[in-house]
């Protein structure tokens, strides 16, 4: 008989269910999504390592010293005697040798095809005829003036067999001829520019060495082989098998979607907590209505665990609909967040039963338990109240929810405090579990919060806007607990935005006042891509009018104390200027083995002046270096400052990394002189402080956009559930509708109340949001201070526009609840019961 209850109950509430399904949807779509998305380029890069070693039984490298090298140029290459003597080893059979290195194509445009800034690699190689790159037009290059480019640069820089174009490496860029296309395959967006073997190593490593050494097997196993071409190798080489290679490969991928898919699921989770929000209070509002109804079956031999498992049949039945149309839709997220990835995305979907199992699991789960609440309430229903016309459900006393919900604020404060404070350890676990408690603290403070506030905040409305405003503030006052539910999940939403956007403004706020107290150079000059600055390019600007130094800089890793550490390399005394260097004990570096570091490395290690220090370098040899010096935290230059000779004495191609220049004034004509002195180089850029902060503004500007686009799904879930509030709050007002249409209220001055009920309860939740945001910002910038950010900086323009915003969303998730208590008939209203 339940059941049919049960069902019976779905079929009469459609559109109330609907909007409770709509936030099941929203929240279990980016949760399918992200699933779906991460699966699918997992299988593509799989297939793409999979592809690459296929045909590779063993492969022979350089032994990595120091972690961090993944352009090769600081390990010792392969010399190509080796490849001689492979070919004698018994099993070994068609050794190639392989040259990598950076490689880029210029269009037509005069621009660098391809995303050179934190996109997929530039890759430049020798055509070695091995499979791997299929020739699909033209022929192989020959000689120094002809290159090979993939068909997708080719098609995106407008370019075709026969044209002559600019290609960038490391040294100076080169005029040459395409002579020929090849497939790459799925090579995810990353660009291919091939050459002869020895134009190769002459642009990418070294004249006579290789990258690598790849070989099949005659007949050994891969381990076999494996072991035999050890035996032959010199000491810093190592050989290792194609599945090993495959599984390296794959296990860094696997880690880095590791981390995406985590960072991606922290944002779904976050719009999975909103929609708990809206659908604990849909059935509450439900459960309320149906009070009578409740009762009634309890009189009529219902037990309480049937009236119970009854609303949460119909959690059940919301739970499972919205995770259906979730999943669909997270497929659609999917594919949409793979065209957003360019190249690397046209590897189609990848379906597997995690996204599915995830999807009904947390759709359900989150359903049932936010319905778990008023269904045991509505179980509470005494029979006898089924004879009565006011019955009601017992609303419990508030103190247990104030001090349980002070003491929930006061933990989440403390955790995120721990968190942030460091200590070791993760702090992301502490600070999202305090992030939780804090949320779930202030929403059940919220409906004591709510009365004074929206007092306040409808006064104007009340005062300007006559019987609607006095009426709408009334109506928002009368339940704090529902109206406190329902800003709660727009209160969620926004704080998070806003603590993005208060971190994004201190950032910026940081970045400029660092540039402008530590950048005492002139310009700079550096490479928009991996390939550096250049020697030729160092000439031209030495020789440009008004330019009185150049100082070039380099940048790399090296071992100390069996810890991989990142360094700056260059001219002391030059970049002391540069950078305003202060130097606090000891003196500038002065010599091929002298070095500094900032005091809290030197405090760290225990070091002082005269120290001296072994430091291995990535081509596996140690030099023992001597610390001349101490300066205080330099953003700019970092940890560690090392002298230019020892960087080259270690570096195979070293490639300057920024160039800083000073000039006799730092007018217009300077810079144009510059850029013209550069104009044969489209991936070198000049820049002063001005531009660098507005670089450094547009980077942090572009990281808040994203975190934000990320976050406005819990928004729009949040407004899904004010119109689902001021729904079912119109059908349980009906009666109360009719009187007020029956003593005088126009249409138009009902659905005003009710526009203006609902940009209240909408203002509230952004108040109460923006105002725990700007708390989590200042407390994230307290924390971070000696990180970088060190100015704390709130962006009072964008939180003005944002609480524009939510009265605008409350205008929005009001015109249907408007429309529908304005149609009413105003005699039905009058005998709803």
């Amino acid at each position: 008989m339940m059941a049919r209850v049960t069902l019976r109950n779905l079929a009469a509430h459609k559109i109330r269910l609907l909007l409770t399904g709509v936030s099941v949807l929203l929240g279990v779509a980016f949760v399918a999504g992200t699933l779906i998305f991460t699966d699918s380029m997992n299988k593509q890069f799989d297939d793409l390592f999979g592809g690459i070693s296929e045909d590779i039984a063993v492969d022979v490298r350089a032994k990595k010293v120091v972690g961090g090298d993944s352009d090769g140029m600081g390990s010792q290459p392969v010399p190509a005697s080796v490849l001689e003597t492979l070919k004698g080893v018994e099993g070994v059979k068609d050794p190639i040798g392989n040259v990598t290195g950076y490689a880029a194509v210029v269009g037509k445009d005069g621009e660098i095809v391809g995303t050179p800034q934190n996109g997929p690699p530039q890759l430049g190689v020798n055509l070695t005829g091995s499979g791997f790159y299929d020739l699909t037009s033209g022929r192989a290059p020959r000689g120094p003036a002809e290159v090979v480019i993939d068909e997708a640069t080719a098609e995106n820089g407008g370019l075709a067999i026969g044209d002559t174009t600019q290609v960038v490496t490391a040294g100076p860029p080169q005029r040459m001829r395409i002579v020929g296309l090849v497939d790459t395959g799925n090579m995810m967006g990353a660009t291919v520019t091939a050459f002869d073997t020895p134009t190769a190593q002459r642009l990418l490593l070294r004249p006579g060495y290789f990258s690598d050494i790849e070989m099949q097997s005659s007949g050994p196993s891969e381990e076999e082989l494996r072991d035999r071409v050890a035996q032959v190798l010199p000491a810093n080489l190592e050989a290792i098998t194609g599945t090993e290679m495959s599984e390296e490969a794959q296990s860094d991928i696997a880690e880095m979607m590791g981390f995406f898919r985590t960072f991606l699921l922290a944002f779904a989770l976050i719009s999975i907590f909103v929609g708990a929000f809206i659908i604990f209070n849909t059935f509450s509002m439900l459960v309320a209505q149906r009070t009578r109804e409740l009762a009634l079956l309890r009189a009529v031999g219902a037990a309480r665990g049937q009236v119970t498992r009854a609303v949460i049949g119909e959690a059940v039945a919301v739970g499972v609909v919205g995770s259906t149309l979730g999943l669909v839709a997270g497929a659609g997220l999917a594919s949409l967040l793979q065209s957003q990835m360019g190249d690397a995305g046209q590897g189609g979907l990848t379906f597997t039963a995690t996204p599915v199992i995830w999807s009904y699991v947390v759709g359900i789960v989150v359903t049932v338990v936010s319905a778990y609440f008023p269904a045991r309430r509505a179980a509470k229903i005494p029979p006898v109240a089924a004879m009565r016309d006011d019955v009601a459900l017992p609303q419990r006393s508030m103190r247990i929810r104030i001090a349980l919900g002070s003491l929930l604020t006061a933990a989440g404060a403390g955790l995120i405090a721990v968190g942030l404070a460091g200590g070791g350890g993760n702090p992301a676990a502490p600070v999202g579990a305090g992030a939780f408690g804090v949320f779930v603290g202030v929403a059940m403070l919220a409906p004591v919060i709510s009365v004074p506030v929206l007092r306040v905040l409808g006064a104007p409305a009340a005062r300007l806007m006559g019987s609607p405003g006095r009426l709408a503030r009334q109506n928002a006052l009368r339940n704090p607990r529902r109206t406190a539910a329902t800003a709660a999940a727009l209160m969620i939403g926004l704080a998070l935005i806003t603590t993005v956007n208060v971190l994004g403004s201190t950032m910026r706020a940081s970045v400029d006042e660092q540039i402008g107290a530590q950048f005492g150079a002139d310009y700079l000059v550096q490479s928009q891509g991996p390939g550096g600055v250049n020697a030729e390019a160092q000439r031209r600007i030495e020789g440009t009018a008004g330019v009185v130094s150049v100082s070039p800089t380099y940048d790399g890793q090296v071992k100390i104390d069996g810890k991989d550490v990142f360094y700056v390399a260059g001219d002391a005394q030059a970049l002391a200027e540069a950078v305003r260097l202060d130097v606090v004990s000891g003196s500038l570096a002065a010599g091929a083995s002298a070095f500094m570091v900032d005091e809290d490395t030197a405090e760290d290690r225990g070091w002082q002046a005269g120290e001296v220090v072994p430091v291995q370098f990535p081509d596996g040899k140690t030099e023992r270096l001597t610390l001349s010096g101490v300066y205080a935290k330099s953003d700019l230059i970092g940890p560690r400052l090392l002298p230019a000779q020892a960087h080259l004495r270690h570096t195979l191609k070293p490639a300057i990394s920024i160039m800083v220049v000073d000039t006799a004034a730092t007018d217009a004509a300077t810079r144009t002189g510059l850029e013209a002195a550069l104009k044969a180089y489209p991936n070198l850029e000049v820049a002063d402080q001005a531009s660098l902060k507005e670089d450094a503004r547009a980077q942090v500007d572009g990281f808040v956009t994203f975190l934000t686009i990320l976050l406005i799904m819990s928004v729009i879930i949040a407004a899904v559930g004010v119109v689902n509030t001021l729904a079912l709050s119109v059908i349980e007002r009906t009666r109360e509708i009719g009187l007020l249409r029956a003593i005088g209220i126009s249409r138009r001055q009902l659905r005003r109340m009710i526009r203006l009920e609902s940009i209240m309860i909408a203002v509230f939740g952004a108040v109460l949001g923006m105002g725990i945001g700007v708390a989590f910002g200042a407390a994230l910038q307290n924390a971070l201070a000696d990180q970088g950010l060190g100015v704390l900086s709130i962006p009072f323009g964008t939180l003005g526009v944002y609480l524009v915003v939510a009265a605008v969303i409350g205008v929005l998730a009001a015109l249907w609840p408007a429309w529908r208590a304005g149609r009413m008939d105003v005699l039905k209203a009058i005998s709803t019961e």
